[in-house]
């Protein structure tokens, strides 16, 4: 395996045998109080599942996880595994798990998510033999997961690096990969208490990154098996924009008015949105689908909005053409109502919770505005930088941009072909994964 080891103060040679053994003391002991708290963890999550409804979800769905995959998968049929945290690397996922099913067509699919965020949504996706949460991360659970599954090959999402699972991939040689990773100085393999993981990342064959920087950064924790293939999500994208993105209600809704969409959006993202439709003094129509359906959500956000509203839920008892605002409180159809945008705002980045996909209405040649919170998010930087993208801190900030591409015409056409550009140009990572995985076929 791949690790640093510390130079011995009393020689220059790096293999210093009480180095080594003080520093594989020091893994093992690390690594066993990891096991201890994903062991404790998994006795008291039931116990927080009283409190918390997404925790409910996140307990129940696996306590069945390992019958659910005897009675799923066809015996003597072999699979290949895809690992997403949630609902966007699984998104991620998506051209490859296609790829796959077109390359190695007498494997069947498994798709495991930790959250249920991502699970609850694509637990009936078109790919997957068997979809399931992914049992919590002990050394046990992992043994008897990949003895069910017995993967020829697996493959983990962006980040997420779940130590015994990639030990147990390792000890049986199972070829395993990193897609679209991203490595960032904050992860935990920089941290004193996280040092003893880097060792696991040696159960990968290969990293395929979305970034430089992330290239670099992994080079130096001595890992040179890897390319910058870039973010599969373009790849995904891209192919939205040849498919029938016509949805009826729309069509009548927007008629020839300009149309703004707003995804994903959180209460900090709907209350600069509100403001701006009720003070606004044109007449274009905004699409709004927050993050969260839930009515106990939906229904103060109806309420503060001063002009005509409908939700998709009353759509079939209103006549379309005279609202003003539309409320999507049902999910799936997002990625298509983007393509009725003539502007798209994009929640998460207002606040804490995490920018949402930028990468939807970019796909259609469509101006971005968003927070400002952009840290972790390297596509939505790049487009911001491009000026295919603008992100604003406050209401006057959102005022301004967004008034400016409702009236400016060439200003918004330009915006928008700078974002439509930027998909185009960034597509191929899953061209480079499968060029690899077929060159000893």
């Amino acid at each position: 395996m791949i690790y640093t080891v510390n130079r011995c103060k009393n020689t220059k040679s790096p293999s210093c045998s009480q180095c080594i053994l003080r520093q594989n003391g020091i893994f093992t002991t690390m690594h066993f109080l990891y096991n201890l708290a994903i062991i404790i963890l998994e006795k008291l999550l039931p116990a927080s599942s009283l409190f918390s409804s997404k925790m409910r979800l996140f307990v129940n769905g696996r306590r069945d996880v390992f019958a659910q995959l005897e009675h799923s998968l066809l015996k003597d049929t072999p699979v290949i595994w895809f690992h997403a945290a949630s609902l966007g690397e699984y998104e991620q996922g998506v051209p490859v798990m296609e790829a796959m099913q077109k390359h190695f067509p007498e494997h069947q699919l498994v798709i495991t998510f930790f959250s249920p965020s991502g699970y609850e949504i694509k637990k009936a996706n078109a790919f997957a033999k068997a979809t399931t949460y992914l049992p919590l991360d002990t050394p046990s659970n992992a043994r008897k997961f990949v003895d069910l599954v017995q993967p020829d090959m697996a493959f983990f999402i962006k980040y997420e690096f779940w130590p015994n699972y990639l030990s147990e991939l390792a000890r049986r040689g199972i070829r395993t990969y990193l897609l679209s990773g991203v490595f960032r100085t904050q992860q935990p393999f920089f941290k004193w208490y996280g040092k003893w993981m880097t060792k696991t990342l040696s159960a990968f064959e290969y990293f395929f990154l979305q970034d430089v920087s992330s290239s670099k950064i992994l080079t130096t924790l001595g890992f040179d098996n890897q390319v910058v293939s870039g973010d599969t999500r373009f790849d995904r994208v891209s192919r939205q924009i040849e498919m029938d993105n016509t949805l009826d209600f729309l069509e009548e809704f927007t008629q020839n008015s300009l149309c703004v969409v707003c995804g994903s959006t959180w209460p900090e993202d709907d209350e600069i949105i509100v403001s701006f439709i009720n003070n606004q003094k044109g007449d274009a129509k905004f699409i709004i689908a927050p993050h969260e359906i839930r009515a106990d959500k939906i229904a103060p956000l109806k309420q503060r909005l001063k002009v005509n509203t409908v939700l998709y839920s009353e759509r079939e008892n209103t006549t379309l053409t005279d609202c003003n605002v539309l409320i999507l409180d049902t999910i799936g159809i997002l990625a298509k109502a983007y393509s009725y945008a003539h502007i798209a705002y994009v929640g998460g980045a207002m606040g804490g919770t995490g920018l949402h996909n930028i990468l939807e209405p970019a796909t259609f040649g469509v101006p971005i505005i968003t927070g400002s919170h952009l840290d972790k998010f390297p596509e939505a930087i790049r487009l911001r930088q491009l000026a295919g993208l603008y992100a604003v801190n406050n209401q006057d900030e959102f005022d301004k941009i967004l008034s400016k591409l409702l009236v400016d015409v060439k200003f918004r056409t330009q915006t928008g072909m700078i974002a439509g550009h930027f998909i185009n140009s960034n597509t191929g990572a899953t061209e480079s994964v499968m060029e690899y995985l077929n060159r000893d076929s």
